[in-house]
């Protein structure tokens, strides 16, 4: 296992976090995964309010002989309304965690601009979490976000935060300019999901295996981001133990690209151009805002990532998430264009947009899917 420094927090983290959200079945599977991340190496666990029983899990698993202190520990909480009810909520997961203080606490989800005003208030849960870390109950503050590239760099630039949760890949490069304004603040970078949403690399499609041999499409994606110095740490979110192994295999080799890893690269933008042809979305996202509120470009990628590389089972599941998922995964279904054509004169490759966004629909609509939280 390497480790890095995650930002002005000074924190030595390992290059593999554990996130929490799926270790939901029982404290005893949580222990066991715990356990297994701490032998490979991990020292930075994960979790959120949101999380179901998380929390609560890892509150009994520390009173049965981990311990606590070499560890760094985060938990997530949403951007509330008042001071009052963020001070509560912290207390809150201290509570459920059965522990005296938080190293690090992230403000969960600003996905929106009425989070960032959320964030902004002098006087609301900002205040709140400034007086948790005078009061001892937090170290360190940041943020995540599954939000806009506006509304991430946006939050950043309020300057209130000490690291950063965020999606980033080789399918998703969309926040590399958050990736920038984090570093000129010299936030920690933490990325969100690098296997699942990232593509379902753990499970890949056979096309996709072939491109990226010899290498497997994961161990791809956690080389791209890997070699990025700005990059701290990768969340890894296993159910049981075993599913770990893919990351810890991967979590030594951080450098440079080497040859064979730029020429994968390069191999899977040629393709993308080949089979895309005129089709293909640069995701520039001149075509917003669009008066159905479609999220064109996300669906576009989608359309990209299954036509190019056969990520369809991929594309039907983050496409199912639209109009169900809010404020996570904002946006209406192809289906719903007018043809009102007012995206049409600002795509600078002059795509055809609502009929492509009426072949995703046709390509991804597929049956819904049950959230994992649900």
């Amino acid at each position: 296992m390497q480790y890095r420094r995650f930002g002005r927090t000074e924190w030595p983290l390992s290059v593999l976090s554990l996130g929490t959200m799926r270790s939901l079945a029982t404290a005893d599977v949580l222990q066991a995964t715990l356990a297994a991340a701490i032998a490979g190496g991990i020292n930075h666990i994960e979790t959120a309010q949101g999380y179901g029983a998380s929390e609560r899990y890892l509150g009994q698993v520390f009173q049965q002989g981990i311990d606590r202190r070499s560890l760094y520990l985060t938990t997530k909480v949403q951007p509330l309304p008042d001071a009052a009810s963020m001070t509560a909520a912290i207390a809150q997961s201290l509570d459920r965690l059965q522990v005296d203080y938080l190293d690090g606490l992230a403000i969960h989800g600003i996905n929106t601009w009425n989070h960032v005003e959320l964030i902004r208030q002098p006087h609301g849960c900002m205040a709140a979490v400034r007086q948790a870390i005078a009061d001892g109950w937090v170290r360190q503050v940041g943020f995540s976000t599954h939000g806009a590239l506006d509304v991430i760099e946006a939050t950043i630039a309020t300057a209130q935060f000490a690291f950063v949760n965020l999606h980033y890949g080789v399918f998703f490069q969309r926040n590399a300019a958050a990736i920038a304004a984090a570093q000129a603040q010299d936030m920690g970078v933490f990325i969100i999901s690098p296997a699942d949403k990232a593509g379902m690399l753990y499970t890949p499609p056979p096309e996709l295996i072939e491109l990226c041999q010899p290498l497997s499409p994961l161990a791809v994606n956690y080389r791209w981001l890997l070699s990025d110095p700005r990059i701290t740490t990768l969340s890894v979110g296993p159910a049981v133990p075993n599913e770990l192994q893919p990351g810890l295999a991967l979590a030594n080799d951080v450098g440079p690209l080497n040859a064979l890893e730029q020429r994968i690269l390069q191999r899977l933008v040629q393709v993308e151009t080949e089979q895309l042809g005129r089709t293909q979305c640069h995701q520039c996202h001149a075509c917003l805002p669009c008066p159905e509120q479609i999220n064109i470009p996300e669906i576009l990628r989608l359309r990209n990532l299954a036509v190019a590389y056969g990520m369809q089972q991929f594309g039907e599941y983050r496409y199912g998430m639209f109009e169900r998922a809010g404020h996570w995964f904002p946006g209406q279904k192809g289906n719903r264009c007018t043809d009102c054509g007012d995206c049409l004169p600002r795509c600078p490759t002059q795509l055809a947009i609502p009929d492509l966004l009426r072949d995703t629909h046709q390509r991804l609509n597929g049956q819904p899917r049950r959230r994992l939280w649900e």
